[in-house]
């Protein structure tokens, strides 16, 4: 049971329910190859069946955590952030971007879009998920649209979710782990055929890395 002053710590974005943070080489997307700091932060109830990181979803198994320590720890390592989850936007970020953006470190944000966004991010990367949608407000402001394909049908869901995002949004495709021997040979096929879309591969897996 949190008490009163630590839930308006959580409030105000100075405390988070922190799952982990590590430096690593980002592995998706638009960045991937880049050396960037990962704050994982718990709970998520958008539920993908898929999802490689089910532990975080529940946030109270991931106490509350000072945001100024997390904010320490990621100065000292790197000049890019990536907040990711769970979820990230369940939980106020004002404070996290604002600090870290004071400290010259680029802030970016891997999420479904399904909460309102706060924080203030150079880099924002859209996963939408069927299950929950991303709220109309956060379309226009993604820097990239990341769609998750599981079969078939994900590639109308990615032209539908496409159509909705600025035109310099950066679009990537990307086979979900568990498939990608029969997933990603139609990646293939589709981006050859639709060349706004990039392929994006979890290389971090590949190459064995957090």
């Amino acid at each position: 049971m949190i008490d009163k002053y630590t839930q308006q710590l959580i409030d105000r974005g100075e405390m988070l329910p922190l799952m982990e943070e590590f430096y690593t080489i980002q592995g998706e997307g638009f960045h991937s190859g880049k050396a960037a700091y990962f704050i994982r932060i718990g709970g998520c109830d958008v539920g993908c069946h898929w999802c490689d990181v089910k532990e975080s979803w529940d946030a109270n198994l991931h106490p509350p955590t000072k945001t100024n320590l997390i904010i320490n720890n990621a100065t000292n390592q790197a000049n890019t952030v990536v907040v990711t989850g769970g979820e990230p936007l369940m939980w106020n970020l004002d404070y996290l971007t604002k600090k870290l953006q004071n400290n010259n470190i680029k802030t970016h944000i891997e999420t479904s879009g399904s909460y309102k966004l706060s924080g203030t991010w150079d880099w924002i990367c859209l996963s939408p998920k069927k299950m929950k949608l991303p709220l109309k407000e956060i379309y226009k402001k993604t820097n990239e649209l990341k769609i998750i394909v599981v079969n078939k049908q994900d590639f109308k869901f990615a032209e539908e979710q496409a159509s909705k995002v600025s035109k310099n949004c950066k679009l990537f495709l990307q086979p979900e782990w568990s498939k990608r021997k029969q997933i990603t040979p139609l990646i293939i096929d589709y981006v050859m055929k639709n060349p706004q879309w990039k392929i994006s591969l979890q290389i971090h897996k590949y190459l064995n890395i957090p």
